[in-house]
């Protein structure tokens, strides 16, 4: 049969049962796994069995979703964690440590940015954040000998800026190392970055994958094309022996397409123990088989919602990448052609005093620390997510005072928009 579509990878990919086995995915809840001798449990400590230990490394339930999100992207292999956070820390710390730098674009998620420039920078790891439609030269100036990867999201949260992804590839590849790209926002459905370039994508499947604000998890998937062995001196940790496992090579041993998971699971998650549950790989799962339906309804309320801002007379701004005329529409059409995604920035007139007054008379639509659910949300970051960052740093990651980032759910569009209406009408 020839490749699937998308489509059916979200409903039939990872998990495919035998004959008389059960059709949706088993939950395996053990924390353990019993072995007829010591020699079989021997073979999974020296990395020469796939078969399962111990639950805090690797679980069947969480290693079949992952394999379906393999799938969706395109890639070689891929792990599940318990959070977005937990991903994009692994990805970088799976082949950088003290004393290397990442080249980052600075218009990332608020959360993010503090890991790096605070708790990662703690450990020893320096950042530079660049603007992601800075020219290639200067791009090419930010670059270190001891710089390992670069960073980027597909959709930034919540500036919406969309990642030229062929302009940080290339300078990722020209200085001999991989571009790791946050796509949580696109997903699958809507842009693949491997096939634009990028080396290592992640996600927090909390957002649109699960998409119904039931679990928090996260996702790191390997294209398995960035040839590690080509530049052994800037990533030992894959190319050297492991002591810990008696000298095991991860590029000799797994090549190409299994070194950077198959390390990130043995050495990471063993040491970190950032495992999501068998349960919340379940409905993880759950989730994903009606993402593609659901993508292209966020994407198409979102629209419409974008439409009547732009032409409410109460509104100073409003950024949403898939609103002809927006700065970042030329690039939405050439990675994004399906749609970009649910959310959208605006600016209310009268700033920050007249955004929470708006707020706080949605009916339908909630204020929460959340984004991309099957529900209507909306945050005011300059005082929640972001609020870590001073006014510079603030404008830096393109969040102003005023912004309103506003996550359009799956309900009537014209209800939603009814909703802001009024609330606009009480300003």
């Amino acid at each position: 049969m020839k490749d699937k579509h998308i489509e059916t990878l979200c409903l039939q990919g990872g998990y495919n049962p035998g004959n008389g086995q059960p059709r949706q995915l088993p939950i395996v809840q053990s924390t353990t796994f019993r072995y007829e001798t010591s020699a079989d449990m021997a073979k999974l400590f020296d990395l020469e069995s796939n078969e399962y230990m111990y639950s805090r490394l690797a679980n069947p339930t969480c290693d079949q979703v992952a394999q379906k999100i393999a799938a969706l992207e395109g890639g070689s292999a891929a792990m599940l964690t318990s959070s977005g956070q937990a991903a994009n820390f692994y990805a970088v710390f799976n082949i950088a440590s003290a004393g290397d730098h990442i080249v980052a674009s600075s218009t990332i998620y608020g959360g993010t940015f503090n890991l790096f420039s605070v708790t990662m920078k703690r450990m020893g790891i320096d950042f530079t954040f660049v603007d992601p439609d800075c020219t290639a030269e200067a791009l090419d100036a930010a670059f270190r000998p001891n710089t390992k990867a670069v960073f980027g999201e597909t959709i930034a949260n919540p500036a919406l800026t969309v990642l030229d992804i062929e302009k940080f590839a290339r300078a990722a590849h020209e200085h001999g190392v991989p571009l790791i790209v946050d796509n949580t926002f696109a997903t699958p459905i809507n842009c693949r970055p491997f096939e634009w370039g990028a080396d290592i994508v992640t996600h927090s499947t909390t957002k649109y994958m699960e998409g119904h604000a039931a679990t928090i998890g996260g996702c790191i998937v390997d294209s398995g094309k960035f040839d590690w062995t080509k530049y052994p001196d800037k990533f030992p940790g894959l190319c050297t022996p492991d002591d810990s496992y008696h000298g095991v090579t991860y590029t000799e041993k797994f090549g190409l397409e299994g070194a950077f998971i198959t390390k990130a699971v043995a050495q990471l998650m063993r040491d970190f123990g950032s495992t999501p549950s068998p349960h919340s790989a379940f409905l993880l799962n759950l989730g994903l088989e009606s993402l593609h339906v659901r993508v292209e309804r966020h994407c198409a309320n979102a629209l419409k919602m974008a439409q009547f801002l732009k032409a409410s007379d109460k509104i100073s701004w409003v950024s949403y990448p898939g609103l002809a005329g927006d700065k970042y529409y030329e690039l939405a059409c050439k990675y994004l052609p399906k749609g970009t995604c649910g959310v959208i920035s605006f600016g209310v007139k009268g700033g920050r005093q007249a955004a929470e007054s708006f707020m706080g008379h949605l009916k339908l639509a909630s204020i929460e620390t959340h984004v991309a659910d099957s529900r209507t949300c909306c945050l005011h970051p300059a005082s929640s997510t972001h609020r870590q960052m001073n006014d510079e740093q603030l404008l830096a990651a393109g969040v102003s005072p005023d912004l309103i980032r506003l996550s359009v759910g799956l309900e009537n569009a014209d209800d939603l928009i009814a909703d802001v209406e009024n609330a606009l009408a009480q300003i």
